[in-house]
């Protein structure tokens, strides 16, 4: 049972989420693209006041751990941290990819679009840029049943998996491999993104079986290395 701050920054959505025993008790969140900067800790500020908190009312931070935007986990994890060892209270992370899964079986109705839920699997995407994305297999009990991986994706791609069970598509990445997979058990949702809502619930698992994270050395599952890249213009010229 407690009260914790959930905070999703891992792609162009910058979402904040107050959970208290596991419900959702307030939400603040912002779609407009990678403003994460500008935007996060104003969102965690007027969440605590709207509520009557402040940071050391907070049971725990929990922090949507990767894969994803690398300069998103970046700005979310230290923000996660800098409240952690200021209120002294625990630090959580929590899969994006299973958090995108658990928020989109709690919160649609897609009965309608799958014949078999219990047997279906649920493969949340990250675009990567490309036809590249971060992705994994969920069951309908939101458990992982193929680990999480950066897929270059072709026609190819989840065959064997798709010879015998439906498998529901989505998250930002998958709207490009619509063209791509062709199956009549693929079924793509468009508008399924990561959201801090999806967090709650894990976050809240995890706190009560003390799943907790080293404040000082918990690093984002980037799941590539970080590439930097220099502009093909020179604009000093």
């Amino acid at each position: 049972m407690a009260l914790l701050l959930n905070i999703e920054t891992s792609t162009a959505i910058c979402s904040v989420a107050l959970g208290k025993d596991g419900k959702l008790l307030a939400l603040k969140e912002n779609k407009e693209g990678m403003k994460h900067a500008s935007h996060l800790t104003v969102f965690i500020e007027s969440i605590l006041k709207e509520n009557n908190l402040t940071t050391t009312d907070l049971d725990g931070v929990a922090i949507s751990m990767g894969p994803g935007s690398y300069t998103g986990l970046r700005i979310g994890v230290s923000t996660a941290k800098g409240i952690c060892y200021g209120a002294g209270i625990p630090l959580i992370a929590v899969s994006t990819l299973q958090s995108m899964t658990k928020a989109l079986q709690n919160t649609s109705d897609i009965s309608a679009k799958v014949k078999n839920i219990e047997n279906a699997f649920f493969c949340p995407m990250i675009d990567a840029r490309r036809m590249e994305v971060y992705t994994a297999l969920y069951n309908s009990k939101t458990k992982l049943e193929r680990e999480i991986s950066a897929d270059i994706i072709d026609e190819n791609s989840f065959l064997d998996e798709l010879s015998n069970r439906e498998i529901v598509f989505f998250g930002d990445g998958s709207a490009k491999c619509k063209n791509v997979i062709r199956n009549k058990n693929g079924i793509f949702l468009d508008d399924v993104n990561a959201t801090a809502v999806g967090m709650i619930e894990l976050a809240e698992e995890k706190f009560n079986k003390n799943e907790l994270e080293d404040v000082a050395y918990f690093e984002p599952f980037y799941l590539k290395d970080f590439v930097a890249t220099t502009p093909k213009k020179n604009i000093f010229k």
